[in-house]
């Protein structure tokens, strides 16, 4: 990275200096965070939110007690309820690996009076969906009594964001069963205050050796299995109770098997090794961390529990473990997909998964368990209704030892919630819902990768190409930018580089199956043409600024050449822009993502200028230099090309071609390259190339370069009578250059 930087700011006095300076300022932000502390939030998001805000009725809160925190809120001195956390109670970690914080009010009665989201890192909201969607979502918790929801008396549906599906199936577990923790702690709304039992302890004998095939694990338990069929799947959304469901039943036979499910726990000795064999389960011992437990999921039928758009990096989001008020739901990292199972007599399987239950949810195996799957219906082109289904699971007891213990153990007098099997509108991945759309992305990218391996083809024709570009970029903006709405953005990568500091998996960019597209294109053609196939060709803001030029151009609007002595320098300010964003990232992502507005794709892409006018001004104020300027933003400002040039420089291949003589003396292509990437040497500077192939169209044409010009007149003289362009050939060839 600091090579890139001292060739390109070299020009700077002392550029070498202030580049390592940044480059150490970096790493003492890094090391700034990464010596945090752990511990509540709440008080820090208190002082900064009136009472009125989080709890209405309330003059004021009072100071953070208990463990986990609440704090108590007062009308008059008169204590009405709590604020707390959810943080505080639950993992709410998301897509993007970091917390979803939400604030919850709730008074004494055990009725949640308000929900605030006060901060969140969830990509597919920074960068694409309006966060006042997401909010408003929250508004269908007020007035909600978390002790009839214990009690089946009262239900809670919600609408989930179109293209945010993870995001808000987080947020509703978390609010929930934050709420029913702080509702029995504190004995809310007829709640009991959760008693911790004494007595007889159970926990996982780990001397029991023995293996089992997989019948007797059937027998005695250590497998549970879940089957339904499609009449029975059939009768169960008749029985939901929704109208639109009658009339849209899962096509087959009432008798053929629409998902078949088994579940483990084979961190257990006896039970790990029959299922897995003893060499997977070394594999497995060494995988675990302390704390954790380790589950197998296998299945079969027409429907899959991970969920056919499941894709490596993302959430299984068709199913949750829940074990008393915890839930668990997988994240990638946590998964490992097996080929087989060990047990004599196992039959094959369609799906065969191991997942680690992560260690600070303090999943307890010695305790009962169940699995609740999802299943969904499409009742129109985009609507979903959806049931649960439970698959309970507790282990046999000759695998467990009883100790009696006068201390507390793990095990919780717990209602509960989500025994019911009440349809939910949650809506199930967008891969399922955006086929069209990524079958159309798809060729899409696969014409454009045409394009360039057969580009020599095609500059010999320049109309053609010419006209393809165009297309293409109409393509760019109208179907992947305002209808697709997939920009690629800065603050994808800024997630991605604080995900590996932080130690997550890159998961961020997954939530939309569009966006993981566009990211794995990005990344192949990184190796083959640098950051010129994305920036060039499939970025929606840089083909919108094109577009205008080229209007602007036809409306003779008079074009402005850049000096090269000040273009060489202002092209560095994008990378000293990423810098300090990237830098903000490893100390405060919240902050980076803010300062990531410096990009108008947002504004002017996801949300098509509607937006506050202060983001539309800045929008404008970038885009009306593109009219007098190709690609304004592109050369001197956008940190994601910034970003994307660093690993550019990595490319494999050198597709662009290049005579001896151009820069020396020839200038045609530098002069007549749209973002000035051409030196006067004669190199093109791939790392601000944008792939256009106009060099290339001029490169091959006997009309414009003077190299091809020259071959061709020699041609030509050959082909006739020597004697008859005696004299001539060299007024011939000065008037081709002259052209």
């Amino acid at each position: 990275m600091l090579h890139i930087l001292n060739k390109h700011m070299a020009p700077f006095m002392g550029f070498r200096g202030a580049a390592h300076f940044i480059f150490l300022f970096i790493l003492l932000l890094w090391a700034a965070s990464a010596v945090a502390l752990p511990g509540s939030e709440l008080p820090r998001f208190l002082d900064v939110i009136k009472s009125q805000d989080v709890f209405p009725l309330a003059d004021k809160i009072g100071s953070p007690i208990g463990d986990p925190l609440v704090a108590p809120a007062y009308k008059n001195g008169k204590q009405l309820g709590f604020v707390f956390l959810t943080s505080d109670y639950v993992n709410t970690t998301g897509y993007s690996g970091k917390p979803i914080h939400q604030l919850i009010a709730i008074d004494m009665q055990g009725v949640i009076q308000k929900v605030l989201l006060v901060e969140h890192h969830e990509p597919i909201v920074l960068i694409g969906i309006p966060e006042s969607r997401i909010t408003a979502v929250l508004k269908e918790y007020e007035g909600l009594d978390v002790g009839k929801l214990v009690r089946g008396t009262q239900s809670q549906e919600i609408d989930i964001v179109s293209g945010a599906t993870v995001t808000v199936m987080v947020m509703d577990d978390n609010i929930l069963r934050a709420s029913i923790k702080v509702a029995r702690n504190y004995g809310l709304s007829g709640l009991e205050v959760e008693i911790k039992k004494t007595g007889p302890v159970a926990s996982v004998n780990s001397d029991i050796d023995v293996i089992k095939n997989w019948q007797g694990l059937l027998d005695e338990g250590s497998i549970t299995r879940l089957m339904l069929t499609i009449g029975q799947i059939n009768q169960a959304f008749k029985e939901s109770g929704k109208p639109l469901v009658l009339d849209f039943e899962e096509e087959g036979n009432s008798e053929e098997i629409f998902v078949e499910l088994y579940a483990a726990v084979v961190s257990i000795p006896s039970i790990g090794k029959s299922l897995l064999g003893k060499s997977e389960y070394k594999n497995l011992l060494k995988k675990l961390k302390p704390g954790e437990q380790a589950i197998l999921l296998v299945g079969g039928g027409r429907f899959s529990f991970k969920g056919s758009g499941y894709v490596r990096g993302g959430i299984f989001d068709r199913f949750q473990i829940i074990q008393g008020d915890m839930s668990i739901r997988f994240h990638d990292r946590y998964h490992k997909r097996l080929r087989s199972i060990a047990a004599e007599g196992a039959p094959e399987f369609k799906d065969i998964d191991l997942f680690r239950t992560p260690a600070d949810l303090k999943f307890n195996a010695a305790e009962p368990w169940k699995l609740e799957l999802l299943v969904g219906r499409n009742i129109g082109p985009i609507k979903k209704v959806f049931l649960t289904f439970d698959l309970n699971y507790k282990v046999p007891e000759e695998y467990l030892t009883i100790t009696e213990s006068k201390s507390s153990s793990n095990l919780t007098v717990v209602t509960d919630v989500t025994a019911s099997k009440k349809p939910q509108s949650i809506w199930l991945k967008m891969w399922q819902l955006k086929t069209g759309e990524v079958i159309v992305l798809s060729i899409a990218l696969f014409v454009l990768t045409l394009i360039f391996f057969f580009q020599d083809w095609l500059v010999k024709r320049p109309v053609l190409t010419e006209r393809v570009r165009i297309g293409y970029l109409i393509f760019t903006l109208f179907g992947i930018g305002w209808y697709f709405n997939a920009q690629l953005s800065v603050v994808n990568i800024l997630a991605m580089f604080n995900a590996l500091v932080s130690g997550f998996d890159w998961t961020y960019f997954l939530m939309e199956p569009l966006i993981f597209i566009l990211w794995a294109s990005v990344a192949a053609s990184l190796l083959f043409w640098g950051r010129g196939a994305y920036c060039g060709w499939l970025c929606p803001f840089g083909a919108l600024q094109e577009l205008l030029n080229k209007i602007a151009k036809a409306l003779k609007i008079k074009q402005i050449i850049v000096p090269w002595a000040i273009h060489e320098r202002v092209w560095t300010f994008k990378y000293l822009i990423f810098l300090l964003l990237f830098g903000f990232s490893l100390y405060s992502l919240e902050w980076a993502e803010r300062l990531a507005e410096v990009e108008p794709f947002k504004t002017a892409i996801i949300l098509k200028f509607v937006r506050e006018w202060p983001y539309v001004i800045f929008a404008l104020a970038v885009l009306i230099p593109g009219l007098f300027i190709e690609r304004f933003y592109c050369r001197y400002l956008c940190p994601m090309g910034a970003a994307l040039a660093i690993p550019g420089r990595m490319r494999m291949f050198a597709w662009l071609k290049r005579y001896k003589e151009c820069g020396t003396p020839c200038q045609r292509c530098s002069n007549e390259c749209m973002v000035q990437a051409i030196h006067r040497e004669g190199e093109i500077n791939v790392n601000e190339c944008l792939y256009c192939l106009h060099c290339q169209v001029v490169y091959s044409d006997d009309h414009a370069c003077p190299v091809v010009i020259q071959k061709r007149l020699k041609k030509e003289r050959r082909s006739v009578n020597p004697a008859s362009i005696k004299g001539k050939g060299g007024s011939a060839i000065s008037i081709e250059l002259e052209k």
